[in-house]
């Protein structure tokens, strides 16, 4: 098996299992202003940037008949919430094994997320592993102009890795980080989410139940 010039991670999701944490973030701040979250909705929030999320969830509350927000006000309430949950984050399985698989035989690693650097960096002090991943690209990196499911994020990485992003392998669980990883060219792995099946992502992604199957 030819092995990839570079492998370019998501975090939430994917390796932390962080995605049921936000999810009761969101949901909790959108019930403070008297909307309930569908599962299809918290479900389309998965993978995108903070204020991408927030300016959908603000849209939902005031369609459904609640107070015209800004997102800092959204945020204000949500925040704290998250802030207290997130280092909970366990590891996913498979995960730790993978980065440092990769960094035992010298692959090149960046983290591609939409997640801010302060958030990266609160979720990631249980867990000493992941600064084996050097090159990040954060939801706020001032270089990242537009969040997945545009490419902009696997770009910036493979760039800063100095590679071509076709000879990367991607690794993501959401839909819209799957398309953003296709749509730079990636070769995309995905990590299916519980309630995920292949069908649902673009094609020609590989689809995993688990980190551990996949083998370098």
């Amino acid at each position: 098996m030819t092995r990839p010039a570079a492998c370019l991670f998501d975090l939430d999701g994917l390796l932390l299992d962080t995605e049921p944490l936000h999810a009761q973030a969101w949901q909790a701040a959108a019930a403070h202003f008297g909307r309930s979250l569908r599962p299809e909705e918290v479900l389309a929030l998965r993978g995108r940037r903070r204020l991408d999320c927030a300016d959908q969830v603000r849209q939902w509350i005031h369609q459904s008949g609640g107070p015209c927000l800004s997102n800092a006000e959204l945020l204000e309430v949500r925040q704290p919430i998250a802030e207290a949950l997130l280092p909970q984050a366990a590891a996913m399985p498979g995960a730790q094994a993978l980065v440092e698989r990769c960094h035992a035989l010298g692959i090149p690693m960046a983290l591609a997320t939409s997640s801010s650097r302060e958030a990266v960096t609160l979720k990631s002090q249980p867990h000493p592993w992941l600064q084996l991943i050097e090159r990040r690209v954060h939801g706020d990196d001032p270089e990242l102009l537009a969040g997945k499911p545009a490419p902009d994020v696997f770009l910036l990485a493979a760039r800063r890795l100095g590679v071509d992003p076709s000879d990367c392998w991607a690794f993501e669980d959401s839909i819209a980080g799957a398309c953003s990883a296709q749509a730079a060219g990636c070769q995309v792995h995905v990590l299916l989410p519980n309630d995920g099946v292949c069908a649902q992502y673009p094609p020609e992604v590989i689809c995993l139940q688990s980190l551990a199957e996949l083998r370098l």
